[in-house]
C-alpha cells in the first residue's frame, strides 16, 4: 500500500534538508528527532524504503542512512511551496553594491562576485546580447580634422568605440551635421534596424559630407551587426574546491566541471536558453545534456528590463545545494542588475 503523498514528501523534504546541511547520510532516528513528522521511527523507515524503491533516495553504503538522488532533488525543487525572499537590508545592500559599478564591465563583475559570495557556488553571467540591444546614443568626437571617434552607447550599458579615418578634413560644422544624421538614423532603434538605417545614409547625405558618412557607415555596420562570439563573466570558481567531494566523489568529477567552465561553450548554451527575466530554471545532475556537468546543478534566469532580456545569469554547483536560498539569490541579483543597467 503506497504511503500518503504528503507524508512521503515530508520525509523526502526532511532528508534533503538534513543532507544539504550536514553532508551526512540521513537515518530514520535522526529524522524523527529533528523533524515533527508525527510518526514513529519504524513508520519513517517504511516510508524511506518506499522512497528508495521509487528512486528518490539511495543508500550509499550498507548500514548507512539515505541520501537524495537527482530525482529526489527534482521532486524537492518542483514542490517548493515558496522561495524565502531576501530581507530589505539584504536587497538594499545588493542594489547599493551594484550601483557602485562604474561601467557595464564593472557592474557584471560585481554581480558575479556578489552572487558567488551569497550562494558559495560558481556564478556565471552572460554579457548583454547584441540582438536585444537598442542604440541609446551615438557621439562623434573629432580627434583631428581627418580622424573621428564614434562612441555607440546601448541601452544595456554596453559601449563600443570605433575609429573612422577620413579621406579629407572636415570642419566642426560638418562634424555636427554628421553627428545629427547618425543620431537620427540610429538612436532608439534595435541593432538590426539600426544597421539597415545607417547603410542607407550615404545615399541621402549632402555631397560635402557624403564621403565621411560613407566611411562612418561602413565602420558602424561592422560594429552593429551581431557577432558570433559571446562573452561570459565568471566568479567564485574557488568554491568548487570546497565542494570537491560532491562532484562524483573523485577529482575527475570536479576537473570536468572546471574544463566546462574554461571552455565556456557548455555554460553559454545554458544561459542562451534563458527566455525571460523572472523565470528561473533549475537543471539537476542527469538532466544536463552535456556529460561534463552531469555531477552538478545549474540555476539560471534572465536579466533585463521592460520585457527585454539582456542575457542570462546563474550559478553552478553540486546537486547538494541550498536550492531555496540559491534560487532567491539568483533571482534577486538578476533583477537588480537589470534595474541598474536600465537606469544608466
Amino acid at each position: 500500500m503506497p504511503i500518503p503523498e504528503d507524508r512521503r514528501f515530508a520525509v523526502l523534504q526532511a532528508i534533503v534538508s538534513d543532507y544539504i546541511s550536514t553532508h551526512e547520510p540521513v537515518g530514520s532516528k535522526s529524522l524523527v528527532d529533528r523533524h515533527s513528522l508525527g510518526v514513529s521511527s519504524a513508520t519513517v523507515r517504511n516510508d524511506m524504503a518506499v522512497l528508495e524503491a521509487e528512486g528518490y533516495i539511495r543508500q550509499p553504503h550498507t548500514s548507512s542512512g539515505r541520501v537524495p538522488t537527482d530525482k529526489g532533488y527534482r521532486q524537492f525543487v518542483d514542490r517548493l511551496a515558496e522561495i524565502k525572499p531576501l530581507s530589505p537590508p539584504e536587497r538594499r545592500a545588493i542594489m547599493e553594491f551594484l550601483e557602485g559599478g562604474v561601467d557595464l564591465d564593472d557592474v557584471l563583475r560585481r554581480a558575479v562576485r556578489l552572487l558567488a559570495q551569497l550562494t558559495r557556488q560558481v556564478a556565471v553571467m552572460q554579457y548583454p546580447r547584441l540582438t536585444s540591444s537598442t542604440v541609446r546614443h551615438i557621439e562623434v568626437v573629432p580627434l583631428n580634422p581627418a580622424r573621428l571617434l564614434l562612441v555607440i552607447i546601448m541601452d544595456t550599458g554596453r559601449v563600443d568605440q570605433r575609429l573612422v579615418e577620413l579621406g579629407d578634413v572636415i570642419s566642426e560644422e560638418q562634424v555636427a551635421h554628421l553627428r545629427a544624421l547618425l543620431g537620427s538614423a540610429l538612436e532608439g532603434k534595435r541593432l538590426a534596424a539600426a544597421s539597415v538605417a545607417v547603410a542607407e545614409l550615404a545615399t541621402q547625405a549632402p555631397v560635402d559630407i557624403r564621403d565621411a558618412v560613407l566611411r562612418s557607415a561602413s565602420v558602424l555596420v561592422e560594429s552593429l551587426v551581431e557577432r558570433s562570439e559571446d562573452r561570459l563573466v565568471l566568479g567564485g570558481t574557488s568554491n568548487l574546491t570546497v565542494n570537491a567531494a560532491d562532484f562524483g566523489g573523485s577529482p575527475s568529477g570536479m576537473l570536468s566541471i572546471l574544463e566546462a567552465l574554461e571552455e565556456q561553450v557548455v555554460v553559454l548554451k545554458l544561459l542562451a536558453a534563458v527566455k525571460q527575466p523572472g523565470m528561473v530554471t533549475v537543471r539537476i545532475g542527469e538532466e544536463m545534456e552535456d556529460e561534463q556537468i552531469r555531477s552538478a546543478s545549474v540555476i539560471t534566469t534572465g536579466y533585463g528590463s521592460a520585457g527585454t532580456t539582456f542575457g542570462g545569469v546563474g550559478i553552478l554547483g553540486p546537486t547538494r545545494m541550498d536550492y531555496p536560498w540559491a534560487i532567491a539569490a539568483v533571482s534577486a541579483v538578476a533583477r537588480y542588475v537589470g534595474e541598474v543597467l536600465s537606469a544608466r
